[in-house]
């Protein structure tokens, strides 16, 4: 990671976000072990100390990326014309898959995380599958390609969950992958867990969660071992949950059960479990989810990317589940639209307005997607919370005038001008401090993207 001389110990925001609201005049003070001191709003006319830095704006606690798969970003503005669907699309995407190494993956990474961090996301969970040479067969180091991850996340100077995914199978009914799909996978579940098991997590920079890629990616028989090793560690476990219908309908062929009821039965579903995507669900699904307190990531930008459609998250929240966010094919890296998309997507979906208030969706970008990532102390301006700070212009084009409470409804990541990351400044007057993000992305995408 690089050095840094790190941030003044005393902040004064113009605005913060404190609880659900922004709060005029706000001291923050950030420790040397980078996390939040005492957290002060000035009374009427009261001048700052001298020293305090300044941060005009609306500054909000950090973001988290609940869902990211990091090699995706190389297909942005490659698969967007033409006709097709999810299922092409994965095509395209296996091609690049089969074009990584470590060292390309180290350095695409890098470049998309530094992405992040412009955009406000100070933590990201890494949905990674892609563990092994092309063919399968193993590298000398057979975490080789989590290692890339973890340097790169350290490189932009954000947190990482590697969400650590087991992929054994090609479909419900148990075909063998094929293909690159042999990049993913593991002789079982068993081999899965003796090789997550040998990672060594830093718990201050990074930390390791399980997750099942889907119930067409892991057999029935093998899903407890992964939920169990999940569970003897109190670590996060996450999966994707009835994103496509042929899933679905694959699902009830060959279990007579939806995928929901299939976890329910197996034991998966429960508060440190989190379904990502959940957009094609039956009333019982609903019910499961909700009952369980398992959580939900939505990723509005990339399901309407994909056409996968549009979930019900407003009757996921009100049965249960807490509701995080995640940029999943980097099609858009935009923690505002992701939050707003909530919104505006159930209004096309209802065809009507008014869901989801401001306050609720900057939780599900913060505090609950931390949650999602097993960083339970992150996510909210308060003492002795992790330091992860992003101010937002609020005298752009787009934010002028904006009500500070509504930003999420007019803001975008171009408004991000400062992210401070575990007490440390990361980006700077809308730029990062080390990195060439453009040029680090232009290079990286050259190297392993199809034409």
């Amino acid at each position: 990671m690089p050095v840094s001389t790190g941030p003044p110990t005393t902040y004064h925001a113009e605005l913060a976000w404190l609880g659900d609201r922004p709060e005029p005049d706000v001291l923050i003070e950030v420790g040397d072990e980078g996390r939040f001191g005492a957290v002060t709003a000035l009374s009427p006319g009261a001048r700052a100390p001298a020293g305090a830095t300044r941060l005009p704006g609306l500054t909000l606690p950090g973001f988290a990326n609940a869902h990211s798969h990091a090699f995706h970003r190389a297909l942005r503005g490659r698969t967007q014309e033409g006709l097709g669907t999810f299922w092409t699309w994965r095509e395209r995407m296996y091609e690049v898959a089969d074009r990584l190494d470590p060292d390309s993956y180290r350095a695409l990474a890098t470049a998309v995380y530094g992405e992040l961090a412009l955009a406000g996301i100070t933590c990201v969970g890494e949905f990674h599958y892609l563990h092994h040479q092309p063919g399968g067969r193993p590298y000398a180091d057979p975490n080789a390609m989590a290692a890339a991850l973890v340097d790169a996340a350290g490189a932009a100077g954000i947190r990482l969950t590697l969400l650590h995914t087991c992929y054994l199978s090609a479909g419900v009914d148990g075909a063998p992958l094929a293909g690159p799909q042999r990049r993913f996978g593991d002789a079982d579940a068993h081999a899965w867990a003796d090789r997550v098991g040998a990672l060594a997590p830093d718990p201050d920079r990074w930390r390791v969660g399980a997750a099942i890629h889907s119930v067409r990616g892991v057999p029935a028989d093998q899903i407890p071992t992964v939920a169990g090793w999940a569970a003897d560690r109190s670590a996060p476990l996450h999966l994707h949950l009835s994103e496509q219908r042929a899933e679905n309908a694959a699902c009830l062929a060959h279990h007579h059960r939806t995928p929901t009821e299939l976890l329910a039965d197996l034991e998966v579903l429960g508060p440190r479990t989190t379904a990502v995507h959940a957009t094609h669900l039956t009333d019982l699904d609903r019910t499961l989810l909700g009952d369980t307190d398992t959580g939900v990531c939505a990723c509005p930008t990339t399901e309407r990317d994909l056409a996968d459609g549009i979930g019900p998250a407003r009757s996921l929240v009100d049965a249960g589940a807490t509701l995080s966010l995640g940029t999943d094919s980097h099609a858009v890296i935009d923690m505002f639209e992701e939050a707003r998309a909530v919104e505006l997507h159930t209004r096309l979906r209802d065809e009507r307005r008014g869901h989801f208030p401001a306050a609720e969706l900057l939780a599900a970008a913060t505090v609950a997607g931390h949650r999602a990532l097993g960083w339970a102390d992150a996510g909210t301006i308060a003492p002795g919370a992790r330091a992860d700070l992003v101010t937002v212009a609020l005298d752009t084009t787009r934010t002028a005038g904006t009500d500070p409470a509504a930003v999420v409804f007019t803001a975008t990541a171009a408004d991000v001008t400062q992210v401070v990351a575990g007490g440390r400044v990361v980006v700077r007057d809308g730029h990062h401090v080390w990195l060439d993000v453009p040029a680090a992305l232009r290079t990286a995408i050259e190297e392993v993207a199809t034409a």
